[in-house]
C-alpha cells in the first residue's frame, strides 16, 4: 500500500507543480516588472525548489560525447553489446579513426556498477576517466519496476551468472573494476572462473569501497542491516509494483525507500544544500545552481531492486557474512577465493567512507590467500568519503592514476 500511496501522492501534487511552472514562466517574462523585484525573485526561487523536490527523476544519460586521448578529441558513442533481462552490457566505443597510433589496443575494462538504488550513470565520472585510456564496458542495470513479472526473477546468484556471462562475452585478458556493492559478487565470479581454469578469468580485479567484510569498521548502514531479522525487512520494505508500470505486481525494494534511507543519513547536509540553492536562485548565482542540479539530478534518480536480490544480498553479505567466513555458495557450489592465483587484486578505500568502512574492502586480500604479493595492491585515499573513492577531483588526480598503472602492469596482451 505504501508504494500505491507514494504514486498517489505524486499524482496529487502534479497540479501544484504545474501551477509552479506557470508561475515561474510568468515571473520570468521579460515584460513582467515583478520578476525583477526582490519579492518576485524570492517567489520564483521558492517555486523552483518546490518543483525540484516534488518531481520524479528519470534515468539520466551518461552524456560523454567525447574524451581527450593524448591531446586529441575522440568521439564516444554508446553501444549495447549484450542485453539480458535485467542488465545491458554497454560499450563506450571510441572513434578508432581519431585515436592516436597504438591506442587501439588499450586494456579492456568491465566496470561493474552498483545495483543498490542508483543507476549506472552514478559512475559517469568514473567512466569519463577510464575511457581515455581503456576500452570500457559498463553493467547498465534495469529498473525492476519496468521488467514484467513474466520475465522471471533475479537474485544474487543470477547477478553472479550475469557477471560470468559478460566476462565470457568479452573474452580473455579483461580487467574488472567493481564499485561498492558489487565487490562480493565480482570476487565470487572471479573465484568461480579461476577454480574452473577458465581462460576468461579476469587479468585484474580492482575493488573500490566495497562491503567484502562488514564486520570490520561497521558503519551505520552495516549496523542497520543487523538490527533486525531478515523477515522484518521482507515484511516492511518489500512491496509490489503498482499499475501502470510494466513490472506491475513484481515484488521489489522500491527506489523511493532507498532514497529516503540515503538522505536521512545526512539529512542536515541535504537541507542545507537546498537552502543554498534557494539563496543562489535569488541572487542569480548560476554556477552554484548548475552544480547543485548536476548532483541532485543524479542523486534523486533511483531504481527499484527485485525483492529476491535485495533480500539475498542482505542475508549473505550484511547479516551472515558468508564470503569472509568461507561459507558463500553459488547455486550450491562453494565460492573459494583461494582459487584465485593469477588475477591481480587491487583494493581502494576512502579515509572517511561512512558506507564501507576502512578494512571492509581490504579484507579481499586475506581471502585470496594463494595470490602472490606481487599481484596485490592496496590504497587508502586520505580526505575522501564513499563517493570520493570513484568520483571527483581526488578520484581523477590521485586514485585513478594508480588504478590505471595497476591495470597496465597486469595486462597480458
Amino acid at each position: 500500500m505504501l508504494y500505491h500511496f507514494y504514486e498517489l501522492n505524486h499524482a496529487a501534487v502534479a497540479p501544484l507543480r504545474t501551477a509552479a511552472a506557470v508561475g515561474r514562466f510568468w515571473l520570468r517574462h521579460p515584460m513582467n516588472p515583478l520578476g525583477w523585484t526582490p519579492a518576485g525573485k524570492a517567489i520564483d526561487a521558492y517555486w523552483d525548489v518546490f518543483e525540484g523536490l516534488t518531481r520524479q527523476y528519470g534515468k539520466p544519460e551518461f552524456g560523454i560525447p567525447a574524451v581527450n586521448v593524448d591531446g586529441r578529441e575522440v568521439a564516444i558513442r554508446e553501444e549495447d553489446v549484450l542485453t539480458k533481462t535485467f542488465c545491458a552490457l554497454k560499450h563506450f566505443v571510441r572513434d578508432p579513426g581519431a585515436l592516436p597510433a597504438g591506442r587501439g589496443n588499450d586494456p579492456r575494462v568491465l566496470l561493474i556498477a552498483p545495483m543498490s538504488g542508483h543507476y549506472a550513470t552514478l559512475l559517469r565520472g568514473t567512466v569519463k576517466a577510464l575511457v581515455a585510456d581503456h576500452e570500457v564496458y559498463v553493467t547498465d542495470w534495469a529498473d525492476a519496476r519496468n521488467v514484467p513479472v513474466a520475465l522471471g526473477r533475479f537474485d544474487l546468484d543470477d547477478y553472479i551468472d550475469y557477471l560470468i556471462a559478460f566476462l565470457r562475452h568479452l573474452g580473455p585478458n579483461t580487467h574488472v573494476m567493481a564499485v561498492c556493492q558489487p565487490g562480493p559478487a565480482a570476487l565470487a565470479a572471479t573465484a568461480l572462473l579461476a577454480a574452473d581454469g577458465d581462460a576468461c578469468t579476469p587479468s585484474s580485479l580492482t575493488i573500490l569501497g566495497s562491503p567484502i567484510d562488514t564486520r570490520l569498521s561497521p558503519t551505520e548502514p552495516n549496523r542497520l542491516a543487523t538490527t533486525r531479522p531478515l523477515s522484518w525487512f521482507e515484511n516492511n520494505v518489500i512491496m509490489r509494483v503498482p499499475f501502470p508500470h510494466a513490472g506491475c505486481m513484481r515484488r521489489v525494494y522500491p527506489g523511493f525507500l532507498q532514497l529516503t534511507g540515503f538522505m536521512t543519513m545526512n539529512l542536515d547536509r541535504h537541507m542545507n544544500a537546498h537552502q543554498k540553492l534557494y539563496q543562489s536562485l535569488v541572487v542569480g548565482d548560476g554556477d552554484s545552481v548548475a552544480a547543485h542540479r548536476r548532483f541532485y539530478d543524479e542523486y534523486l534518480a533511483v531504481m527499484d531492486l527485485t525483492a529476491e536480490y535485495y533480500l539475498q544480498t542482505l542475508d549473505v553479505v550484511f547479516q551472515q557474512h558468508l564470503l569472509p567466513r568461507g561459507l558463500m555458495t553459488h547455486r550450491g557450489r562453494r565460492v573459494e577465493p583461494g582459487a584465485i592465483t593469477r588475477t591481480a587484486l587491487m583494493t581502494v578505500e576512502g579515509e572517511h567512507d561512512d558506507i564501507s568502512g576502512i578494512g571492509q574492502t581490504q579484507a579481499a586480500h586475506a581471502l585470496c590467500a594463494n595470490l602472490p604479493a606481487s599481484l596485490q595492491a592496496d590504497y587508502v585515499q586520505p580526505g575522501v568519503g564513499h563517493y570520493g573513492v570513484f568520483n571527483g577531483s581526488r578520484w581523477r588526480t590521485e586514485i585513478y592514476p594508480r588504478v590505471r598503472e595497476f591495470i597496465r602492469a597486469h595486462n597480458r596482451s
